[in-house]
């Protein structure tokens, strides 16, 4: 198995941005030091109350130049955000930047809101999203360039600069869409996906693309992801004490802004309302539950424990759910510093190494 370090970079309360960041790099030392494969962090936009990274580029140049061995990157770009020509470019300074360490996520946004102020069409984002694969492999050959496909149209440039990494950066796309993941075995594309799809929908899915990678003629495995929050401690005790109602409340800035005299309960109570009867049942409870820690612990949907829990859980978790790289939030809610580094050191010391040679597929 392999293991990340992953990031909404939540707003937190009492740290400025600049203080939010600072402690973000001190993380991310630390994940270094300890062994971590990856780091990697979310494209979010225009929304002040919960995540404050808008610029994978500057999240890769700033974590790269922190630390030695660490591979970091995006998860993702938000693809129809960007001209192609741009995010080309940009890919490969920031690869060249961080000599040959950057991973490169690609996706097509998760909600409307971060689109809106842009002023583009939410509705067109998945072709854009895939056709950028044909356009990057393109852009990277034989200088001048030309393209001319569905979305995206070049004549006759030539990029500064190329990637240190041939033809491109490894990709990822984080997804549960059979189609997608159709598309990512051909192309060679590490998915993955978040707690809120239940990891016994997720393995059929995954088996099959694992039969579709083998069947392209790749030699090596596929790398599928899976994200959720994590916290260790030196006991279970001690782990709950400290995280189990803040892992409750890692989320909350999904919920829609607080109205006067809305209370949490009453913002929880309206998320949920927004399920009842969707498709996919399974992924649906998760979302109508996410703030509900009694729920989130008895679905080992949040990872918190002694080094030795957290390592057995998620064995058996990535065995269920088909996972070969565990992305862990380990900054959430209010979480002290203090309990965050700790938190980190644990796993990088404990659970790593009892994990490390688990092959779940």
């Amino acid at each position: 198995m392999q293991f990340a370090h992953f990031s909404h970079v939540w707003a937190k309360p009492g740290l400025t941005p600049h203080q939010r960041y600072e402690e973000l790099w001190r993380e991310l030392q630390l994940c270094d030091d300890l062994g971590f494969d990856y780091s990697f962090c979310v494209e979010h936009h225009c929304t002040p109350e919960e995540s404050w990274m808008s610029s994978p580029s500057l999240y890769a140049v700033g974590a790269g130049a922190r630390t030695k061995r660490l591979r970091v990157g995006s998860m993702g770009y938000i693809v129809p955000l960007y001209h192609p020509l741009r995010l080309a470019e940009e890919i490969a300074i920031v690869d060249q930047m961080t000599g040959g360490r950057m991973e490169l996520g690609l996706v097509p946004g998760i909600t409307a809101s971060y689109f809106r102020p842009f002023g583009l069409d939410y509705g067109q984002r998945k072709s854009p999203t895939l056709e950028f694969v044909s356009y990057l492999r393109a852009a990277y050959g034989k200088q001048p360039f030309s393209y001319h496909g569905a979305d995206f149209h070049t004549d006759e440039a030539a990029l500064s600069v190329l990637p240190v990494q041939k033809p491109h950066p490894p990709l990822w796309m984080m997804s549960r869409d059979p189609q997608t993941l159709e598309f990512c075995a051909q192309n060679r594309i590490n998915p993955g996906y978040f707690l809120v799809y239940p990891r016994a929908d997720a393995a059929p899915r995954y088996r099959t693309f694992i039969d579709d990678w083998a069947k392209a003629g790749w030699s090596d495995k596929p790398k599928i992801a899976y994200c959720t929050v994590i916290y260790v401690d030196e006991t279970d005790e001690k782990a709950l004490d400290v995280a189990r109602q803040r892992a409750a409340r890692a989320y909350e800035g999904f919920l829609d802004p607080a109205k006067p005299g809305e209370t949490f309960e009453d913002r929880v109570k309206a998320h949920a309302k927004k399920f009842i009867g969707r498709g996919e049942p399974g992924a649906s409870a998760i979302m109508a539950n996410l703030f509900d820690p009694e729920f989130l612990m008895a679905n080992d949907l949040v990872f918190i424990g002694s080094p030795e829990t957290v390592a057995r859980k998620l064995r058996a978790a990535a065995k269920d759910g088909l996972f070969n790289v565990f992305f862990g939030e380990f900054n959430f809610a209010d979480l002290p510093e203090a309990d965050l580094m700790r938190s980190i050191r644990l796993f990088g010391e404990k659970v790593i190494p009892a994990l490390r040679d688990y092959e779940p597929f």
